[in-house]
């Protein structure tokens, strides 16, 4: 491909640096799963040449690619884009032509098709993963088993179970992972939840989020030829090898095959700034119950139920896209993506400080650091869990009692089936 590097082999090199952070982890302590903001990663990482450059991969190079290709050329005097993986390689160059508009500067990466063997033969530090959500545990979990630091664009998992593998391996392997719910790198964001977290509303017994849908069937979509340099197999990863259609590849997010729908997606933005502002950070409801009717399932209200009596409600299609209605005792207050407001306009006052999002910039922080990020993989699995256990409670039409410790449905075994995800055999998850 033009203006991008040929691919070479240096598999030796790479070879002998990755088993230097494997060993490295072989000789640190048994793994232990923490429960919040632990900081295991010091342990894990070979030494590096302080003026070194973070040499980093992509994984998906559709929109999101975009902005995580122009936040990481902001912090070019650290960190540099060695590599770009997508299955439809003609992407790869519609992202370096964004690449060249909004740098203003040719990128100099090689293009992959195939990432696992991008881990193979390019010699990096981490990995950035803004691929579909089916597709995203299985890179990341051997992304980390090759010694890489991860940013793994949200939802994060595709169920819950591949969610907790993913968080096994994070800590087996000791890295660092944010999830890409940058809303906790808003100072905006940050300022408006800690008023709720420290009582600022008093109790809070209702919380009102929008009610995001989930995703539909791929039916009635007819066969169509595929389009040069895809490899659809790999796109279709886990799921079944269906036969190719744009829609299937250009909207994905609208097919259940592929993703849990916009629940999964802006929900978890929504869901996670929920969590913040209430403190939530090892917390998930005991019992959803659906309530609204819908023309589809998919579509149906819901009520969440919390340990501490707090009610989260998803019954309307209005409210603030990234966050959430708080309903405490003192007042209103309206969180959503970098603003809030309040009711009465006394209870908090304007933020003043600078407006600023930097999630990318924490993430090479705590790589350099070996600390927790602003995202860390345990509340990303919690945030996501929450939106698969909605789709469930729509799916079945009954409530469903959630045991948060075993991350099983006790009381409802067809409910409680529809928690694991059949793999295509080429594309199971590794062992960890």
């Amino acid at each position: 491909m033009s203006h991008q590097k040929p691919i070479v082999s240096n598999v030796q090199t790479n070879r002998t640096r990755r088993q230097f952070i494997k060993d490295s982890t072989k000789t640190a302590s048994a793994l232990a799963i923490p429960s919040l903001f632990i900081s295991s990663a010091s342990a894990a990482t070979a030494p590096r040449d302080a003026n070194s450059k973070i040499r980093v991969g992509l994984i998906g190079a559709g929109n999101r690619a975009k902005w995580l290709t122009r936040a990481l050329s902001r912090e070019a005097d650290r960190a540099e884009m060695i590599a770009v993986c997508d299955c439809h390689l003609p992407q790869i160059e519609t992202l370096a032509d964004e690449y060249r508009k909004s740098t203003r500067s040719d990128p100099e990466w090689t293009a992959y098709q195939n990432y696992e063997e991008m881990f193979d033969k390019e010699d990096l530090d981490a990995v950035m993963i803004a691929t579909p959500d089916h597709v995203r545990v299985r890179a990341a979990i051997m992304a980390c088993a090759e010694g890489l630091d991860v940013y793994a664009e949200k939802p994060l998992s595709f169920s819950i179970p591949e969610g907790r593998a993913l968080v096994q391996a994070v800590r087996k392997y000791k890295r660092v992972l944010q999830v890409g719910t940058q809303q906790r790198s808003t100072a905006n964001n940050q300022y408006s939840c800690q008023f709720v977290r420290e009582g600022g509303l008093g109790k809070v017994p209702t919380i009102l989020v929008k009610n995001y849908s989930g995703s539909r069937s791929p039916v009635g979509l007819a066969k169509q030829a595929l389009p040069e340099g895809m490899d659809w197999n790999r796109f279709c990863d886990q799921a079944p090898l269906v036969d190719y259609h744009e829609q299937l590849h250009r909207r994905w997010r609208n097919y259940n095959i592929f993703t849990g729908g916009p629940i999964c997606d802006r929900g978890s933005h929504a869901l996670d700034m929920v969590h913040l502002a209430m403190g939530w950070e090892n917390v998930a409801p005991k019992r959803i119950v659906p309530t609204t009717e819908a023309i589809t399932d998919r579509e149906r209200g819901v009520r969440l139920y919390y340990p501490d009596g707090t009610v989260v409600r998803l019954e309307s299609d209005e409210g603030p896209a990234f966050g959430g209605i708080f309903v405490g005792e003192k007042g209103k207050m309206e969180i959503n993506r970098g603003r809030f407001a309040c009711n009465p306009t006394t209870l908090l006052a304007p933020y003043e400080g600078e407006e600023s999002e930097n999630h990318v910039g924490n993430w090479l922080d705590c790589i350099e650091s070996r600390q927790e990020p602003n995202a860390p993989v345990e509340v990303g699995h919690l945030i996501v869990s929450v939106a698969h256990l909605i789709n469930i409670c729509r799916t079945v039409g009954r409530p469903i009692e959630w045991d948060q410790t075993q991350e099983q449905i006790t009381n409802d075994k067809e409910a409680n089936k529809l928690l694991v995800k059949t793999r295509r055999p080429d594309f199971t998850l590794p062992t960890i």
